[in-house]
């Protein structure tokens, strides 16, 4: 078991092990260091994660002796939900309470084919990215995998997603059914896009998208969980070798002159490099198509028909499509959305120049759950709010 992440487990202590972030390597190890065989790994988290489960008491094809263990020993722990939001186009956003004061949110977008989990990966965001509402909240800290992997925990349970099955069975190895085998799936995809540097907080990040993809917990394809970062370049060529999923890179501009003022971790990660890790994640592998590029729509700033052509010949030969992102204002926000015939001509000089490239349709407006609207309550300490209130 991974000390650095990972509670240790201890008789002087009282603290319980969380096991809600537990993918199925570190439940293994879990139940091995108490003692117990390691397939119980797997009864539990089926009961977690499949069945929504967080009382050992239910968990019916587990010994009572055993069970009675976990509740002295660990517990199921998520976030507290302390208000729902639904937005006129069906969008729900949650906000959920953590230690410390703090809060994150969480955004659901229902389609007519998929459902996608729009999920926080920090308290707050240390980047400072200048048309992002996160931002300015300021930053706090890392989320756990277990409060990463909650929102989705969460989000199954209050969409009625699964369903707890708490009827006797006569087997010790017996599990019951499914939920998803008798209910369409609800979350059909999940996108790290929220409160957040994904890639800022690595380990406990790819921890979560394991269990996201685990058959015997969430069961995603790998295709239908997206990773979205502005470019944290050596973390990123990390993440090929260890989680393989969906990348989507927050560009927003076409050169490192507009992307200095926009986007700050350009300074460090220049466009140049950010695309070589970029070719770098896709090489030796014929499966992924291609990624995503974000662009926000910032008026006067990114979106001329220069900037289109300049981005075209930025992007050649890379295989990736196009959002182009309409800016969605935020109180003492420094920009404007670009107008909707300026966001149609840029688009369609990139159709022209071979890309695929769409307008993505504001979801969640009416609820600040739109891109770059979600703020959630920062406890501050990177003191960065208060020193640009200085100036």
């Amino acid at each position: 078991m991974n000390s650095n992440s990972k509670e240790k487990i201890s008789e002087a202590g009282p603290a319980k092990i969380n096991l809600l972030g537990y993918d199925l390597a570190h439940m293994k190890a879990f139940f091995t260091e108490i003692g117990e065989k390691p397939f119980r790994a797997v009864q539990v988290l089926k009961w977690i994660h499949q069945f929504g489960v967080d009382d050992f008491s239910q968990m019916s094809n587990v010994s009572q002796a055993l069970r009675a263990r976990l509740a002295d020993i660990a517990e199921i722990k998520a976030p507290e939900i302390i208000m729902e939001q639904k937005a006129s186009d069906g969008t729900i956003k949650w906000l959920m309470r953590l230690d410390g004061g703090n809060s994150i949110e969480t955004v659901f977008i229902p389609e007519d084919n998929r459902g996608t989990l729009c999920v926080s990966s920090q308290v707050g965001c240390a980047l400072d990215c200048g048309f992002c509402s996160t931002a300015r909240q300021g930053f706090n800290r890392n989320l756990s995998s277990a409060e990463i992997i909650a929102q989705l925990w969460i989000a199954n349970r209050t969409l009625n997603q699964l369903e707890v099955h708490n009827e006797a069975v006569s087997s010790e190895q017996a599990v019951p059914k499914k939920a998803q085998d008798s209910k369409r799936r609800v979350i059909t995809n999940v996108v790290l896009m929220g409160m957040g540097e994904p890639l800022l907080n690595f380990d406990n990040v790819v921890e979560a998208i394991h269990l996201m993809l685990e058959d015997h917990a969430y069961g995603l394809s790998k295709r239908r969980v997206t990773i979205s970062t502005a470019g944290v370049v050596p973390a990123l060529k990390r993440l090929r070798e260890e989680c393989d999923v969906s990348l989507a890179i927050s560009l927003h501009a076409p050169n490192d002159k507009i992307r200095d003022r926009i986007v700050p971790l350009n300074k460090k990660y220049p466009i140049k490099e950010l695309l070589e890790a970029c070719r770098y994640y896709f090489s030796g592998d014929t499966k992924k198509k291609q990624f995503t590029i974000e662009y926000v729509m910032l008026a006067g700033i990114n979106d001329s028909e220069n900037n289109a052509r300049e981005l075209a010949a930025l992007l050649k030969n890379l295989p990736c499509k196009i959002n182009l992102i309409p800016f969605n204002p935020f109180p003492n926000s420094e920009f404007d959305c670009s107008k909707i015939q300026m966001i149609n001509r840029f688009k369609d000089i990139l159709y022209k120049a071979g890309y695929v490239a769409v307008v993505r349709k504001t979801r969640g407006e009416d609820i600040d759950a739109a891109c770059g609207q979600l703020a959630g309550k920062v406890k501050d300490k990177s003191r960065r709010v208060n020193v640009k209130a200085q100036h």
